[in-house]
């Protein structure tokens, strides 16, 4: 059945209210996330790999010979299923190019099947070969209404990566934080304010904490507290991570009062109004305001860095928080400066224990075992030279300073 489309005009507060709604929702953010190009290199690795099949001892050793996709299903989940390593996803979209043609499209209901001939490998879509049995649902013609919402799976879960996008607040000097604009008063006989509530604010410096432009957006996020981020290695601070408080909407730009009286002229600084939209904890006068960044919406398909990386993490998000576990976000020390980029695959290093190998003779020997892999992690947002990453799997506890390299 047709359907058709209907364009309309949004004023730049109606397209604000619409980014705050796709924040909201993890389909919505997989809508978007999903309507994005196939890169050069995600082309050339799967045209390579269609050309010849994918080996047998490249797949997965319980790899199924069909399988349903599911909602709820990741494209990180099916290509795990598929492949040893499932950051290779467009090694298997390649296995298939003629039917996958955009690898950020799969969708709920397809099947897909095996295909091994020769000693190698290819994933089809559609009905498998004759002799595969599988479960007949009938059905019965009927119309349905529906929007023009795209159902395709999203590469992770959305819920795990959308707080820190909305949340997350890292900046690379400390400048940026000491000019930006703080809460200098709040209601009157009030300690604390959260959402719903109004406060006023100003800059450092006393200039206007922004002027009504349409062009700029209103949004800021509100924090306490930026920490410092060192290197462990050199100690250098690489940026300061603020702790997110909350978000607020510009109400009033900042001004000035004539308070001339009969005897004197005189003006006064008029603080900016703000409200507050979203309150994580209480906020109090003297939290700064951040203006919030634009939308960073990617395609998220896991691939492993081209060049070497040899990192640390430096940080583990969350209150006083030094170990991490499967689907939380640590920090790293590598970013744009060293050519890690969103969607890249890391291995995470366990530091192997230092020992004393103690012979018959009474000889002490000390020992460095070898570093082991303990699971895989996936930058999802990169900076100059810090990047956030979610540890997709993992088989003891991430710490901070456990190194981070390319995976096998």
């Amino acid at each position: 059945m047709a359907r058709s489309k209907t364009a309309f005009l949004l004023s730049p507060r109606t397209l604000a209210a619409a980014a705050a709604l796709v924040a909201g929702s993890g389909l919505a953010l997989t809508v978007l996330a999903q309507n994005f190009p196939v890169t050069p290199q995600q082309r050339s690795t799967a045209e390579q790999v269609a050309a010849a099949g994918v080996p047998l001892s490249e797949l997965a050793p319980n790899a199924p010979d069909t399988y349903t996709v599911k909602s709820g299903d990741t494209l990180w989940g099916i290509s795990g299923m598929f492949l040893k390593s499932p950051w290779r996803w467009p090694e298997l979209w390649g296995m298939n190019m003629d039917q996958v043609r955009n690898p950020h499209r799969i969708y709920p209901g397809q099947i897909l099947y095996l295909e091994k001939v020769d000693g190698l490998a290819r994933l089809r879509i559609g009905q498998p070969p004759a002799g595969t049995a599988l479960d007949t649902v009938r059905v019965s013609p009927r119309t349905r209404l529906a929007g023009l919402v795209d159902t395709s799976i999203p590469t992770l879960p959305p819920h795990l990566i959308e707080p820190f996008l909305n949340e997350a607040i890292l900046v690379n000097d400390a400048e940026t934080l000491e000019n930006a604009p703080r809460i200098v008063a709040v209601p009157e006989d009030r300690v604390l304010i959260t959402q719903g509530d109004r406060a006023y604010a100003r800059g450092m410096t006393g200039t206007p904490l922004v002027e009504r432009d349409p062009r700029v957006s209103d949004n800021f996020r509100v924090f306490r507290n930026a920490t410092p981020l060192r290197d462990p290695g050199t100690r250098q601070v690489l940026g300061f991570e603020a702790k997110y408080l909350g978000s607020a909407e510009l109400v009033r730009g900042e001004g000035v009062k004539d308070v001339s009286s009969a005897t004197q002229a005189a003006t006064m600084l008029v603080p900016a109004t703000i409200d507050i939209t979203r309150a994580k904890e209480e906020i109090r006068v003297g939290d700064r305001l951040l203006p919030e960044p634009a939308r960073m919406l990617g395609s998220y398909v896991p691939h492993a860095p081209v060049h070497a990386v040899d990192g640390t993490i430096v940080s583990v998000y969350g209150d006083a928080v030094a170990m991490a576990g499967q689907s939380q976000v640590v920090v790293i020390n590598k970013g744009l400066a060293d050519g890690v980029e969103t969607g890249h695959v890391l291995a995470i290093q366990k530091a192997g224990r230092r020992i004393v190998d103690r012979s018959k003779d009474g000889e002490r020997a000390h020992l460095q075992l070898p570093d082991e892999r303990n699971g895989l992690m996936m930058v999802f947002r990169s900076f100059d030279r810090l990047s956030y990453a979610l540890v997709l799997d993992v088989t003891d506890v991430v710490r901070v300073g456990d190194r981070v390299v390319n995976p096998r």
